[in-house]
């Protein structure tokens, strides 16, 4: 999947457009999910939805996985907000909180659904769901190498800069490494039981670990071979044209929004 989400950023319609253009709509997105009400929020995600399925022409089975991934993480955590837990003879102090009578007792203890929880629940997944949109808008329409390019016209370090790019690029090499390493394994019916499972995982752990060395030692020689001074120069050219159809939604769809979020708020 990485390798396609890397192709997908090559080739989508919004290709063409500036890089700057791209990120600096979705930084304001951004700070604007931040700033916002849930409202906002779930309309920034539903847009951002139609520029990057409709408008950039992502598949939208891959982009409701990749939306599904984060969600996992989000909706095994929310229990931990919605439910509290306190002692029985302070059940009468914390009835408010108690969400429509909801609780069960176990041992010592009251477990009930928290109206404080359900509150920060309601705050945190229209807020997630937004911010995880703005970040996949800029990694399926934006390659990593431009972002990078923008970040050194800002002036960033070069030293960040070099780290980022280099662990770009290991990331891919590792996910392939561990990749080909698990069809050799599975192949060999090296994950027909648990116990021969785990056996399996470990080996390609160790495996994974010694061929990431060697594969840092070829790049380093690779590097000193072409004359590295600390700094890799990627080539960049500048084929971008600003479209007036797109830049004339984005600034009307961030005013109408912010308009909307003060008025929320107000």
């Amino acid at each position: 999947m990485n390798h396609q989400i890397d192709s997908l950023a090559y080739t989508n319609r919004l290709r063409g457009l500036p890089p700057t253009h791209k990120l600096s709509f979705a930084i304001a997105l951004l700070i604007l999910s931040l700033l916002s009400g849930a409202i906002v929020q779930l309309s920034i995600a539903l847009w951002l939805a139609v520029w990057i399925i409709i408008y950039a022409g992502i598949p939208g089975k891959l982009y409701l996985r990749l939306l599904s991934l984060p969600l996992m993480f989000l909706l095994t955590s929310l229990p931990a907000l919605a439910i509290n837990g306190i002692e029985l003879n302070q059940i009468q102090t914390m009835q408010w909180d108690i969400w429509q009578g909801w609780g069960i007792s176990i041992g010592n203890f009251y477990l009930y659904v928290s109206r404080t929880g359900l509150y920060q629940v309601s705050l945190l997944f229209p807020r997630t769901l937004a911010s995880t949109s703005c970040m996949y808008f800029i990694l399926l329409t934006v390659p990593f190498t431009e972002t990078l390019q923008i970040l050194r016209k800002l002036r960033f370090p070069a030293l960040l800069t070099e780290l980022l790019l280099l662990m770009y690029r290991f990331i891919f090499s590792l996910l392939a490494i561990a990749d080909e390493l698990w069809i050799a394994q599975n192949s060999r019916c090296g994950y027909r039981t648990w116990k021969l499972g785990m056996r399996s995982l470990g080996i390609l752990i160790g495996q994974l670990l010694q061929r990431t060395l060697v594969n840092y030692r070829q790049v380093s020689l690779s590097l000193a071979a072409r004359g590295f001074n600390g700094e890799l120069r990627v080539w960049h050219s500048s084929p971008y044209k600003p479209s007036r159809r797109y830049t004339f939604e984005a600034v009307f769809g961030c005013t109408v929004l912010t308009l909307l979020s003060v008025l929320f708020q107000s």
